[in-house]
């Protein structure tokens, strides 16, 4: 067997997140579908993560297994961008040796988080209308807390199979874009099932000044999701890279 990254990018709002599952179309079963096709044998992929319904990729990364090595990879790339769709983008096709793991070696993943303040024909499909009264300032202090903690239960999905909600968060701050539009930028070494959306819409309340900075601290210690802010829309969500030790997307 041999063994492939693929670097790609998609727009979210067409399908049910990334993952395959019945009766729904996900970005992975449609990149699966149009991998057998083109290889002329059934393929899976393995993707670094696995976004929710509507949330977008700018830099995902995925592996597949061929049952022989590919003997032309920017015609196997031009192949499936004639199958996939508008909404994905295949950027590369690189082989690895045979233990690489799109997931499991991924050593950490970076999320942006969308918003505008004025209403526009050209941001609402992509960013979230945000209030203009949101403090910036407050939640920017209030995320710095993030680098404080391990546990980060309190915004994770309820009932979902985490074996650990432990994450390492290095990056967290709201960064201004101009023309009253802001993007949230987070890093850490693995992200919880809708845990970016859970920050932000509990950092939002802190902006509106519904909560205080000391509030969002007791929301992490007490480690209850239902103490923490709304889950934000995915629309607006994107998984903006995953870095590797012996792998650069292209």
């Amino acid at each position: 067997m041999s063994r492939y990254f693929m670097h790609l990018a998609y727009r979210g709002a067409k399908f049910h997140g990334w993952q395959s599952q019945p009766n729904a179309v996900s970005v992975q079963s449609v990149i699966e579908k149009a991998l057998s096709v083109v290889m002329r044998e059934p393929v899976k992929i393995v993707g670094a993560g696995r976004t929710d319904a509507g949330v977008n990729a700018h830099s995902m990364v995925a592996h597949f297994d061929t049952s022989q090595p590919i003997a032309n990879v920017e015609g196997l790339v031009r192949g499936l961008n004639s199958l996939v769709g508008h909404d994905i983008a295949i950027y590369s096709i690189t082989p690895v040796h045979n233990n690489a793991h799109a997931r499991f070696d991924a050593t950490s993943r970076t999320y942006h988080y969308y918003v505008h303040t004025s209403k526009s024909p050209f941001c609402h499909e992509l960013s979230w209308h945000a209030p203009a009264t949101l403090d910036y300032d407050k939640m920017n202090e209030a995320a710095k807390i993030l680098f404080e903690v391990e546990d980060f239960t309190s915004f994770a999905k309820l009932h979902a199979d985490n074996k650990t909600n432990i994450c390492s968060v290095t990056e967290a701050r709201w960064e201004p874009l101009g023309d009253g539009r802001w993007v949230f930028i987070i890093t850490s070494d693995r992200f919880l099932r809708n845990m970016v959306r859970a920050v932000v819409g509990t950092l939002v309340e802190v902006g509106r000044g519904k909560i205080t900075i000391d509030d969002f601290r007791r929301i992490i210690e007490e480690k209850d999701r239902c103490s923490a802010g709304i889950s934000m829309p995915g629309h607006a969500l994107f998984l903006w890279d995953v870095t590797y030790s012996y792998y650069k997307p292209t």
